[in-house]
């Protein structure tokens, strides 16, 4: 995200050096609410300051960009929808004891053998128009299995094999439906005693057109334990789904097109979360749109060394400054 920030600073500062005169207000607003909390973040910009970031669209380089197979470019992503992040606190309780008189009724194996049902369950699929669409154009540009696969998927989202096959490769799975993996354990207060109380946490990534109550109600079905208690740990903040505004799209077209030739634009549904849902639940559209590539058998966000390559990067504030200096001028 340092490096988004950096193209649109960059672009930022360039505009300003060239005596741009822009047709609209173009408005550069850093904010961490994703990652700090929401305290000075844009989701207190817009309950506090809309007046000063009230604008007709947001682009979010928080999200999108474009993606590399086998060290080549292959299309350019724009976000067009985003899951819902909600976590649930699974815990079971018990009277514990002494741990030198074991009973079978224990909290903890209560409680992992509810998560090792969830670890082998999996939502139903459950395509709309974004992830529809997006597998759509997918396949065409993926040759084989994969891409025949893609194509399947949009033509009978019930096919048993191609399911599986898509399943198997985390990517896509989460285009496919709504997720819920277990991400924090606690359990016990001594080594010597039978836990009185184990606890998981389980982190959930709605598709935009499933319902937390019916997701809550599915997680109760496959822990199929009355001792293993299921509670919401904060309320989700929903998404409402715009459909893509066709000046941006051909904006973002037309500029991928001027740096990387015959590379096609892909609405994507982003499985993460950002910033975005504060402005889209403001009523202000947000697109993901960056100028970053990633590889997608190289996915590090989250985890350890993230990184990008460096000509990735200036590619990137290059794409920014056309992208921006375009919508600038009303085209």
């Amino acid at each position: 995200m340092k490096g988004d920030d950096a193209t649109l600073v960059a672009t930022f500062l360039r505009l300003k050096r060239e005596g741009f005169r822009p047709a609209r207000d173009l408005i550069l607003a850093l904010t961490s609410d994703e990652e700090g909390g929401n305290s000075n973040g844009v989701d207190w910009l817009v309950k506090n300051h809309r007046d000063l970031i009230d604008a007709e669209f947001c682009v979010n380089a928080d999200s999108g960009g474009g993606d590399i197979k086998n060290g080549k470019r292959v299309f350019m992503s724009v976000q067009a929808a985003e899951k819902v992040f909600l976590s649930f606190k699974l815990e079971t309780r018990n009277p514990g004891g002494h741990s030198s008189l074991p009973i079978k009724d224990n909290a903890i194996y209560h409680l992992a053998d509810g998560l090792s049902r969830l670890g082998k369950f999996d939502f139903p699929v459950h395509l709309f128009d974004v992830t529809r669409a997006s597998f759509e154009r997918m396949a065409a540009i993926y040759p084989g299995q994969l891409g025949a696969d893609m194509k399947a998927i949009v033509q009978n989202p019930n096919d048993a094999a191609v399911v599986s096959r898509l399943s198997a490769l985390p990517q896509y799975n989460a285009q496919l439906r709504t997720t819920c993996v277990a991400t924090m354990l606690a359990a016990g207060h001594a080594e010597n005693a039978l836990p009185q109380s184990a606890t998981a946490t389980v982190n959930c990534r709605l598709l935009p057109v499933d319902k937390a109550q019916d997701v809550e109600r599915t997680l109760n079905q496959v822990l199929a334990d009355p001792q293993i208690t299921v509670s919401v740990m904060r309320p989700p903040t929903p998404v409402p789904y715009t459909p893509i505004n066709a000046k941006v799209l051909s904006v973002v077209t037309a500029a991928t097109a001027g740096y990387w030739p015959g590379i096609p634009v892909i609405p994507r549904m982003d499985t993460g979360a950002s910033d975005g849902i504060y402005l889209i639940g403001a009523g202000m559209p947000t697109y993901g749109i960056s100028g970053i590539f990633g590889d997608e058998d190289d996915v590090r966000a989250h985890g350890r060394d993230e990184r990008v390559l460096v000509q990735w990067f200036y590619d990137a504030v290059d794409f920014m400054y056309t992208l921006v200096t375009a919508l600038g001028k009303g085209e």
